[in-house]
C-alpha cells in the first residue's frame, strides 16, 4: 500500500487494531476532542459544546458511531464532511469545523480516522443541540457560495525541494492541527487572508499572535527547543505561556504529539516567510524589568478603608502581587510567570493580558496544572470592574510590558462580551431591514417602470 510521506506510518498490516490506533493519533493531532466533547462531559466526542463565533454559538455535533452521531456515515461521506464540510444530507457545515484546513488530510489519514471513530470510539446516543444562528447566517446553503469564493481543495502535496521534517510540519500546521484557522487574519467575509499566513489575528476576546519567522513580531527569535517546549507544556520561560484557545490546543492535542512532530512544527514555523506587524519595533518578550512600588503605597490610606484600592498600583498589589510577586518577577519556578519578558504583556495587542485577567487561565498537561482565577463572574475571587481591570492592565503594561499600549475601560467591556465584532457580524442587525428596503425599492422601480410604459402607450 502506497502511503503519503506526511501521513502517519501505515503498512500492509495496518488493519483492525493498528489502523484504529493510527486513527486515534490523527484525531489527537486534529484536536477533535476539544470541540466535540463538552466541558465536564464524561462521554468523549458526544457533542454539545457551544463554539463561540462572531455570528453566534455553533454547537459541535455528536461524532460517536451511534445513530445520533455518525454511525450511518460511509467512509466516502465521512471524507466529504471532513474535507469539504458537506454532510451526507447535502447540508453545509460551518467552517467552525475546520474543513478549510482538513482538506489537506491524506487518504491514509482519512481512512484511519474513519476506522477510529467507527470502531475505537464508544457510541453515545445523545441528540445534537441544533445551531440557531440569526438570519442570514442560518441559511446553510450560502456556505456553498462562500466555499466557491474562498475554499480550497485537494490533499497535501509534498514539496520535494524541502526536507521530510519541513513537509511534516507544513502538513500539521496547515492541515491536521489547523493552526492557520486561528493565527491567520481574515477578510470582511471571514475568510483567511492567504497573503498573510500566520500573521496573527483577533480571536474573540483573545489574540492569536503572529507565528511567522519574523524576528520582531513572530517566533524568529525563539529557539527550536523553546518552541517544542511551548507546544508540549504550554510555556516557554522568558517568552510566553498558553492561555485561552491555545491552552486548549496544548491540553487536548499538542502535548500528546510525539517530539518528532513538535520538532517538525518548529522547523516549519522557523522557515515561514517573515511578516512584520505594523508598529512593532522590538520582540514583545524583551520588554520590562522587575519593578516594585510596595513601599510607596503602604500606609497611605485609612485603616480598613473599603475603597483604598483606587489605582493600578494598589489594585495590582491587592489582587496580583501575591502570585506574580510585588516586582512582577513571578515565582522562582515560574509556575506563576514573570510579567516582564512575556509576550502577553509586550505585544502591541493587549487582548491576552486583559482576557487572562477577565477569564483566568486553565491548562493541564502531563507535568503540571495551571490555574489563574478569573476576575469576572463566575469566580471565587473578587470581581473587578472594567475600569479596575483597565487600571491593572495599564500598570502592568507601563511597568513590565509595552509602555506604548494603553487599555481603556471600554476595551475591557468589549472583551468581556467576547471581543469586537468583525464587519460581517456587526452588519447582521441591519441586513433584514436592508433587504426589506431593497425589496421595496425594487417594487417601486417596477411600478414606476410599468407606469412609464403605460403613459407611453397612451401617448402613442
Amino acid at each position: 500500500m502506497a502511503t503519503s510521506p506526511v501521513a502517519y506510518a501505515q503498512t500492509e498490516a495496518d488493519t483492525g487494531a493498528a489502523l484504529i490506533a493510527q486513527g486515534e493519533k490523527v484525531a489527537i493531532a486534529s484536536d477533535c476532542q476539544a470541540c466535540h466533547t463538552a466541558p465536564g462531559s464524561k462521554t468523549a466526542f458526544s457533542g454539545g459544546y457551544a463554539i463561540a463565533s462572531p455570528m453566534g454559538a455553533i454547537y459541535a455535533t455528536n461524532i460517536t458511531p451511534s445513530a445520533q452521531g455518525i454511525g450511518g456515515y460511509t467512509e466516502a461521506q465521512f471524507a466529504r464532511a471532513i474535507r469539504e464540510g458537506i454532510r451526507p444530507d447535502g447540508a453545509h457545515l460551518y467552517p467552525a469545523m475546520p474543513y478549510t484546513s482538513y482538506h489537506l488530510m491524506t487518504d491514509e489519514d482519512v481512512q484511519a480516522l474513519y476506522a477510529y471513530f467507527m470502531h475505537g470510539v464508544k457510541p453515545v446516543d445523545q441528540a445534537n443541540t441544533p445551531t440557531k444562528l440569526p438570519f442570514p447566517f442560518n441559511l446553510r446553503f450560502s456556505m456553498g457560495i462562500w466555499n466557491a469564493l474562498f475554499g480550497s481543495s485537494g490533499s497535501y502535496k509534498v514539496d520535494e525541494s524541502k526536507s521530510a521534517e519541513w513537509n511534516r510540519g507544513n502538513y500539521l500546521v496547515n492541515g491536521l492541527a489547523h493552526c492557520d484557522t486561528c493565527h491567520t487574519p481574515r477578510n470582511f467575509m471571514m475568510a483567511e487572508k492567504h497573503d498573510q499566513p500566520l500573521a496573527g489575528a483577533p480571536l474573540g476576546s483573545w489574540y492569536a499572535p503572529n507565528i511567522t519567522s519574523d524576528p520582531i513580531s513572530g517566533i524568529g527569535g525563539w529557539r527550536e527547543d523553546e518552541l517544542v517546549s511551548y507546544l508540549k507544556t504550554g510555556r516557554a520561560e522568558g517568552k510566553n505561556q498558553a492561555a485561552g484557545g491555545m491552552a486548549e490546543a496544548v491540553e487536548h492535542s499538542l502535548q500528546y504529539l510525539p517530539d518528532s512532530d513538535l520538532k517538525a512544527i518548529a522547523i516549519y514555523l522557523k522557515g515561514t516567510a517573515p511578516i512584520r506587524t505594523p508598529g512593532e519595533t522590538v520582540p514583545a518578550y524583551t520588554y520590562g524589568k522587575p519593578v516594585s512600588v510596595e513601599t510607596a503605597i503602604r500606609g497611605d490610606a485609612p485603616n480598613n478603608a473599603y475603597n483604598a484600592l483606587d489605582n493600578g498600583a494598589k489594585l495590582f498589589s491587592g489582587n496580583c502581587a501575591s502570585c506574580h510577586q510585588p516586582d512582577g518577577a513571578g515565582s522562582p519556578n515560574q509556575a506563576y510567570p514573570s510579567l516582564f519578558h512575556n509576550t502577553a504583556t509586550g505585544m502591541i495587542h493587549p487582548d491576552n493580558l486583559v482576557s487572562a485577567i477577565l477569564f483566568g487561565v486553565r491548562r493541564t498537561t502531563q507535568d503540571h496544572d495551571v490555574l489563574m482565577p478569573a476576575f469576572s463572574s463566575p469566580t471565587y475571587v473578587d470581581q473587578l470592574t472594567d475600569q479596575q481591570i483597565a487600571d491593572i492592565s495599564n500598570y502592568v503594561l507601563h511597568n513590565y510590558g509595552n509602555p506604548q499600549v494603553t487599555v481603556e475601560a471600554g476595551d475591557v467591556a468589549w472583551m468581556r462580551k467576547g471581543g469586537r465584532l468583525p464587519f460581517l457580524a456587526a452588519a447582521q442587525p441591519y441586513m433584514v431591514p436592508g433587504i426589506a428596503v431593497g425589496i421595496v425599492v425594487v417594487i417601486l422601480l417596477l411600478i414606476g417602470l410599468r407606469l412609464r410604459r403605460s403613459r407611453q402607450k397612451h401617448k402613442s
